[in-house]
């Protein structure tokens, strides 16, 4: 990811460009001093997430995040401030700022908010290359005008795991319940903690409560093993066809770069894998988002 930095402290600029850069969250490609050329070098490098001073001389940071949307841009602000007026935070968030940083500049508090607002940053971007991939799929779609069959999310999400060749999989029925549950019982309508996730599809299930914990416990392994088990057939995918549209499409999609290229070389070079590590949480939100895409949820 990338960052820009408007605060007048230059000492304060230095602090943040450090944590974030030393903490491996992205590069600081331009910073700023004030509002005004905050707004030239943003439009100019297009970061992904401005950090801004809420008090500068020239113009504060809210007078600036709205010259920014109203200019276009698109990415995530988060305000940096002193300042514990209720009113004045409530009008910055309003105008659009993620989180707040209280000054002075505290390492672990800007770790922590640097990890919130980037997951936030992934996900809108796991979303949007959902929301392009439909819309390229589309124009590949059979006759508009023949008669569609009533989609279940069932049927939905089947089709999918078929493709990752994970329908066999004893963890494919869990992700099916797991889809079945966030569609139609999940009254937020977000995507809660896992831990949360399974307690409540294996109660849904169940005529009694049982021992929630074990089973949910036992549904979280059954469903890393396919989670597991996808990632392998598409590397395997991959390895043989580099430009296969399974390929091309599911791999970006579901997983981490890094988790492919080393699943990749792990059966090229016939390793024998270790534990790893698959993003299961990942795995779960772009297969719930591309469901309720499928379904015009």
């Amino acid at each position: 990811m990338t960052f820009c930095i408007v605060d007048d402290d230059a000492v304060s600029r230095r602090m943040l460009q450090n944590i974030i850069e030393e903490s491996g969250f992205g590069k600081v490609v331009s910073v700023a001093g004030g509002g005004l050329e905050g707004t030239r070098v943003i439009l100019g490098a297009n970061p992904d997430i401005v950090l801004i001073d809420l008090l500068m001389p020239d113009q504060d940071g809210i007078e600036t995040i709205a010259q920014l949307k109203g200019e276009g841009y698109q990415g995530k602000f988060v305000m940096i401030s002193q300042v514990e007026n209720k009113e004045m935070v409530g009008q910055a968030y309003r105008t659009g700022i993620e989180f707040f940083i209280q000054k002075p500049i505290n390492w672990v508090e800007v770790e922590a908010v640097m990890q919130k607002v980037s997951e936030r940053w992934r996900l809108d971007r796991y979303i949007s290359d959902i929301k392009q991939s439909l819309a390229k799929l589309e124009t590949f779609q059979p006759d508009s005008a023949a008669p569609r069959k009533e989609t279940t999310v069932r049927f939905v999400v089947q089709q999918i795991l078929m493709d990752l060749g994970i329908v066999g999989e004893i963890g494919s029925k869990d992700i099916v319940s797991m889809m079945e549950w966030l569609v139609v019982q999940n009254k937020r309508h977000d995507f809660p903690p896992l831990k949360e996730l399974y307690e409540a599809v294996t109660q849904s299930s169940k005529q009694d409560r049982g021992d929630i914990e074990r089973d949910s416990k036992a549904m979280e392994q059954r469903i890393r093993r396919s989670v597991t088990a996808a990632l392998t057939n598409l590397a395997s995918i991959g390895l043989t066809d580099y430009c296969n549209p399974k390929f091309e499409y599911y791999a970006p999609l579901y997983f981490d770069f890094q988790d492919i290229r080393l699943k990749m070389k792990e059966i090229e070079e016939d390793i024998y894998p270790g534990k790893g590590k698959v993003n299961v949480k990942k795995f779960l939100q772009v297969l719930y988002m591309e469901t309720l895409n499928k379904m015009n949820v």
